[in-house]
This record gives C-alpha cells, sequence and structure tokens, in this order.
C-alpha cells in the first residue's frame, strides 16, 4: 500500500501524458534496440549460414528478451496495458529468432540454458544495454574456485555397500508395462505457450477457490504402536493407495507432512524411496521413518556414505551432498521420491536444483508411475514463478510445455488461452495433478491462535547513531546515483516528480553492487548492524519472558547475534541449549533433546537457517524473533517450529523492531509480502503484493522517501 501511495503522490498524471508515456515506451528501452539487433541477424541468415559475429549477436538477442520479459512482469510502473503491448513486441521479436533458427538450425544451440556464454557475447550484451539508455549492471565477481562439470564427476562416489546391493540385483531394467498410452490426433493447445497462463492462472483466477485436490474419504489407516492420524493426514494416505502418484503437499507449517509423506509411501509400495532434505533434519527423517514405518530400514548419507545400508528401503540424502551421490542414486531403482522444503529448488539454475530434477527424470524414465513428493509449507516465496520447478520435479511440465497427463487435463476444458474461462479451468487442472493445501485452521482447529506482536526498541547508544548515520549515507547514495542516471539519460523522456521506473532500477543496481567500499554501507550490512545493536536487548526480553511464561525459542540470523544472547542468558542464570549450522547431528540432537526435557534449559538459541524448518519445538509457547528474515515465509517457517500439532497453548512470536531505522520499512514489507500463497492457494482475496525481493523494495523505499523530503513532497 505504501508503493502504491508513492506513485500517486510523486508522479500523478493526466490521460494526455499517459498517451505521451505510451508512444514514448515504443521507442525508448531495449526493445527498439533488440528489434535492429534481430533484423540485422535475420537478414545475414537469408543469405546462408550465419557467420560467428551474427551467432554472437542472436544469441545476445535471446538473452536479453528473456530478462526484459521477466522485468516487465515484475515491474509496477507501467498499466496493464503498456505492460501487455511491449509484451507483445517482445513476442514479435522471439518470432524472428524462431524462424532464424529455421533457416539455420545450428542457431538452436545456443538457446539452450547450459549453452557457453563467450567474452564477445558479454561484451555485445553491455555494448546494446548502453545503446538503450540504461546503465550496465556491475559484473559479477567470479568464483574463487570454478567447479568444472569434470571435477563435479571426479568428486562423485559409490559406496561399497551400493555396489553390493547392485550386484545382489544385476539385472534391474527399465519397466514401462504400466506407461500410459500416447494421446493420438491433432492436439488443439499443441502450438499455445501455455506455461505462463498456467502460472498466471493461481495468480489471478483462484475465485475463492482454495487449492486442493478431491481428497477420498479416510478409513482408518493403521499407525504403529500408539501413534495417531489426524482425518486430513489420513487422507492423503488414502489418494496414494487409491493409485494418486504425485502431491505437492503444501499444508501449512505443523501439519504433519513427514508422517504423511512416508504412510503415502507405504501404502503405495513406492520402495526403495529416495529422501531429499536439508541438513538439518535428515537425521530427523531417519527417526520419523522408525516410527512410522519401523519395519521399513531407513538409511541417511552422510559425506561420501561410506556408514549408509545399501540394501535399506528408505535413503535419506541431503541437498549439500547430492552432487557426490547423484550418479549411483539414479541407477538404484526408485519406486518414489520425496523432496522435503521443496521451495529449496526454486532456482532451476542452482546445482541442488538440477540434480533434484536430473533424478526425478531418471526414476521416472526406468519405473512406471512412481510416488513422487514435493512438501513444502511455503512453496511460493517471492513469485509464482516458484512453482516451476516443482511443477517440473513431479513431471507436471518440463522446461517449455505441460507433460502429457496436464496437457490431456488442458485439452478436456475445451478451451484456449484466448478463452476467459481457460483460466480457472487451467488452474483446477493443476491443483488435480495433485496440489493438497489445508490450513491449520481449518483441519487443526484445536491447534491454539498465534500471533506476532512488535517490540520496538530504541537504540539510543553509539551504535544507533552510528547505524542512523550510515543510513542516511545510503540514502545520499542512492540519491546521487538517482540523479546521475537522470542527467546521462538519452532517450530524452522526462516525469514529473519522482520517476518510479527510474527508482527501482536504481534500487537494483544499489542491491547488485558487490564494489561499493567498505567504508560505504549496503543494505545487508546495515541489516547485520542493526541485528547486532538489538541483540542484547533482544535477549533481554526472552530471559524475561522463561523467568515469566516457561521455554522460549530465541531465532536470529548472525553468528555474533546468538553470541551476545547465549553471553546474556549465562549472565541472567537462565539455562539454555543453541542449534547452529555448524553442529554435528549428534551434537544437534543433543540441543533439540534438552530443550525438549530438561526442566533447567529454559531457552534454545536457534539459527534462523539451521533450525527453520523441520524441527519440533512444541514444548514452548513464546518465539522471540532478533532478527527479521528477507521472507515471510522464513518468519513463518520458524514461528511454525512452535505453532504446530500437539501445542497446547496459544503461541505469541515477539518480534524485535529497531525503531527509527531501516527495520521498520523490512518489518512492513515482510508483512505485506504475506498474501502472495493465500491468493495463489488459500482462495483468499487478497492483493498479490509485487514479486520483487524484500532488498529491493527496501532500497525503494528509502530512496523515494529521501526524495520526496528533497523534492518537498
Amino acid at each position: 500500500m505504501a508503493r502504491r501511495g508513492q506513485r500517486q503522490s510523486g508522479a500523478t498524471r493526466t490521460n494526455p501524458r499517459n498517451q505521451r508515456r505510451a508512444r514514448d515506451l515504443d521507442n525508448e528501452g531495449v526493445i527498439p534496440v533488440l528489434a535492429r539487433a534481430v533484423r540485422e541477424v535475420e537478414t545475414r541468415a537469408q543469405r546462408g549460414p550465419v557467420p560467428r559475429e551474427g551467432r554472437t549477436k542472436f544469441q545476445v538477442v535471446a538473452l536479453l528478451v528473456r530478462e526484459e520479459r521477466f522485468r516487465l512482469k515484475a515491474d509496477t510502473t507501467v498499466t496493464e496495458a503498456q505492460r501487455a503491448e511491449q509484451l507483445k513486441r517482445l513476442d514479435g521479436i522471439a518470432t524472428i529468432l524462431a524462424k532464424t533458427t529455421a533457416r539455420d538450425t545450428s542457431l538452436l544451440v545456443l538457446l539452450a540454458e547450459d549453452a557457453e556464454v563467450s567474452d564477445a557475447a558479454r561484451d555485445l550484451r553491455r555494448e546494446l544495454i548502453a545503446k538503450a539508455g540504461m546503465e550496465p549492471e556491475p559484473e559479477p565477481e567470479p568464483d574463487p574456485e570454478p567447479v568444472l562439470a569434470s571435477a563435479a564427476a571426479e568428486r562423485r562416489v559409490v559406496p561399497a555397500s551400493v555396489v553390493a546391493r547392485q550386484l545382489a540385483n544385476p539385472f534391474l531394467v527399465p519397466d514401462f508395462s504400466a506407461a500410459p498410452p500416447r494421446p493420438a490426433g491433432p492436439r488443439r493447445l499443441a502450438s499455445w505457450e501455455l506455461i505462463n497462463p498456467l502460472l498466471t492462472s493461481f495468480e489471478r483466477a483462484s475465485g475463492g477457490a482454495k487449492a486442493c485436490m478431491e481428497l477420498p474419504e479416510a478409513g482408518a489407516v493403521q499407525a504403529p504402536g500408539k501413534l495417531e492420524l489426524m482425518h486430513h493426514q489420513a487422507q492423503v494416505v488414502a489418494a496414494a493407495e487409491a493409485g494418486h502418484r504425485t502431491f505437492l503437499l503444501a499444508d501449512e507449517p505443523g501439519l504433519g507432512k513427514t508422517a504423511q509423506a512416508l504412510l503415502a509411501a507405504q501404502a503405495a509400495d513406492a520402495y526403495p524411496l529416495l529422501v531429499v532434505v536439508p541438513n538439518v533434519v535428515k537425521t530427523n527423517w531417519a527417526r520419523e521413518a522408525h516410527l512410522w514405518t519401523p519395519h521399513r530400514p531407513a538409511t541417511v548419507i552422510h559425506g561420501d556414505g561410506e556408514t549408509i545400508d545399501g540394501f535399506a528401503d528408505i535413503v535419506v540424502v541431503n541437498y549439500e551432498v547430492l552432487d557426490r551421490h547423484v550418479g549411483w542414486l539414479g541407477n538404484l531403482g526408485f519406486k518414489g521420491m520425496v523432496v522435503d522444503e521443496a521451495h529449496f529448488i526454486k532456482n532451476k539454475s542452482s546445482q541442488r536444483s538440477q540434480h533434484v530434477l536430473q533424478l526425478s527424470e531418471r526414476i521416472r524414465a526406468r519405473t512406471p508411475r512412481p510416488l513422487l513428493m514435493a512438501l513444502t509449507g511455503t512453496p511460493l516465496i517471492n513469485d509464482i514463478e516458484d512453482f516451476r520447478a516443482i511443477w517440473q520435479f513431479l513431471g507436471w511440465i518440463d522446461d517449455k510445455k505441460p507433460m502429457a497427463e496436464l496437457m490431456e487435463g488442458l485439452e478436456e476444458t475445451g478451451m484456449t488461452p484466448v478463452d476467459p474461462g481457460f483460466y480457472p479451468a487451467a488452474r483446477a487442472a493443476v491443483i488435480d495433478m495433485g496440489i493438497v493445501r489445508r490450513r491449520k485452521v481449518d483441519v487443526a482447529s484445536d491447534i491454539p491462535a498465534r500471533r506476532i506482536a512488535d517490540l520496538p526498541v530504541e537504540l539510543d547508544d553509539a551504535a544507533g547513531r552510528s547505524i542512523r548515520d550510515a543510513e542516511r549515507e545510503l540514502a545520499r547514495r542512492l540519491v546521487h546515483r538517482y540523479e546521475r542516471a537522470l542527467e546521462t539519460r538519452t532517450s530524452g523522456v522526462t516525469v514529473e516528480g519522482i520517476d518510479h521506473e527510474l527508482v527501482r532500477r536504481v534500487a537494483g543496481w544499489e542491491r547488485d553492487d558487490t564494489t561499493t567500499a567498505k567504508a560505504e554501507e549496503n543494505v545487508f550490512a546495515m541489516m547485520r548492524r542493526i541485528g547486532q545493536a538489538k541483540a542484547g536487548l533482544a535477549a533481554d526480553y526472552a530471559a524475561q519472558l522463561a523467568r515469566n511464561v516457561g521455554k522460549v525459542v530465541f531465532f536470529a540470523k548472525h553468528i555474533d547475534v546468538m553470541d551476545v544472547a547465549e553471553a546474556t542468558f549465562a549472565r541472567r542464570g537462565i539455562g539454555y541449549t543453541s542449534i547452529r549450522g555448524n553442529q554435528s547431528t549428534a551434537a544437534r540432537t543433543k540441543a533439540i533433546d534438552s530443550f525438549v526435557s530438561d526442566p533447567e534449559v529454559q531457552v534454545v538459541v536457534c539459527s534462523l537457517s539451521a533450525a527453520g524448518v523441520g524441527l519440533n519445538l512444541q514444548v514452548a509457547s513464546n518465539v522471540v524473533l532478533a532478527e527479521l528474515s528477507w521472507t515471510d515465509a522464513e518468519q513463518t517457517q520458524a514461528i511454525d517450529r512452535v505453532h504446530r500439532i500437539g501445542q497446547g497453548d496459544p503461541v505469541t512470536a515477539w518480534r524485535i523492531i529497531a525503531s527509527q531505522t531501516i527495520d521498520t520499512k523490512i518489518a512492513e514489507l515482510i508483512d505485506s509480502k504475506a498474501g502472495l500463497a493465500a491468493r495463489a492457494l488459500d482462495g483468499s482475496d487478497e492483493e498479490v503484493s509485487d514479486s520483487a525481493d524484500i532488498q529491493l523494495e527496501a532500497l525503494v523505499a528509502l530512496l523515494t522517501e529521501a526524495l520526496e523530503e528533497k523534492l518537498g513532497l
């Protein structure tokens, strides 16, 4: 809401000015530059094979078209009509690229995601950006130790026990007996680009409908010992038993997704089962497997895997060592795969995402209808695009189009993306593939309510004054960048008041700038300093809570903040333990057990990254967030270590906010981002906030505020 108000106050335009702005968009920016460049390549292709210089230009145009498309979709400073017009022009350039590849098919290799980008291509990219009147982005710092594909392959291992298993069953071959028949005949949607409409359908076409497939009524599911399944958990198990094989299990955190996945694998007889998880929870997965499926031996891969049981039914591996084991894991013959905290793979260019997708593809190629489950309480972090990698893991889509089963569902709608009714129907078709989303308030009403309470603190010491000085210096630097960009602009465009499009560009340059002198503060360093300054105050408050209401979970992002908190608890005579990323598995387990079982241990000091997922700390009902997260999802995950099935008391998360600093802006932005999952998955009519990340929005707000003060707006 703040950003909308800023746009209204800074750049109110009449209709004639809007019309002039629309005409300006036709002639400024990178699109006209790309249009001229692609025509040059097309003309050269008409005379024969495209030479090296033309191939370089072809690749750079394709890369910039892709980047400009993403930028336009995230740009809040243009109207929907203007955005549609610019996307249409990009489609025109893409069409010329396609026609050019039809003339010279060797150009296709340049469009692959892993295509090498030469130094000449990088130079040309900077040249085209400069021609467009845009400031080139700073060059990324080179990796200190580049990892080549061959080097990655050299790190791969095959544990001896796995070799023994393979020798014991040397005739494992793919089984295609149950492969679904390929549909025959012409397909109405074959020529349509469908991935973006499918994603858009979750952003705009909920119509109040929740994103949950129809689940069967569940009878009594036999659970071992004294364990019991709740009704919503038993429904997923029943669906797997009835033959459903792909699930995006997106229940809110704390609703028992681990148990659902393990028992669904048992119902589907999906053994051997591969489970890919964050490092901090892999031992907990083995423990849960022993509880829920005790007759199915589970093994955990540590390091090179020397200690694993190669004959186990359940193999648990963490993302961080997947690169060493991806080779033999792809050949073992898994019949099921579970990816826990599946939002970890949202970046398809990351190594862990590529390995997960590779394993999924291998399993689907070898096993008819394997069980594939993506588990995440927060599938959408920043953008609806976060769905892409998860859907691809599940085999619903590939890089460019829906796969056969989803395509069949879309064909059955009888509509195309030009029909208004296509979007809700497409959303329903994707949901039917296996999206399961339940909220605590709907399926576990006996879990007490939770609330987030902000505690403003004043940083009135030298550290506080230094932080405010650094924030003012950051604002001055942003204003200087903005004014310099205005002075060097070559497009001739003028905007009354504040040019909010340029503000966002400047904020992006600042966020991505890795060359800022150490004497100058960037937003990341500033937030760390604020966390350090708040640490003692936050720990004091946690100590008071511990003395008055019982056990407390204390979350921080940085080690030095955790160190200050632990020293404070020691001085106050408060028993504490800690969960950190550099702990061994045994030390982490001991810390959790002592907090849960020892009445003398009143506080657990947790790293947001190491303890924010997969842990059950419901023995406490109070959480102190000493530092702010960069996403609402990370904050929610932390709180839900306490707010989960089995919690008997209302949960309060105490968020420590440094007054009169950028901390307050970050808190507001985190809260504004919370609407994305509600809109896309829960059928809420909340407005979906912009998909750009919190760091960018914080800098936008800081620069806008500084400009308003300078211009007297």
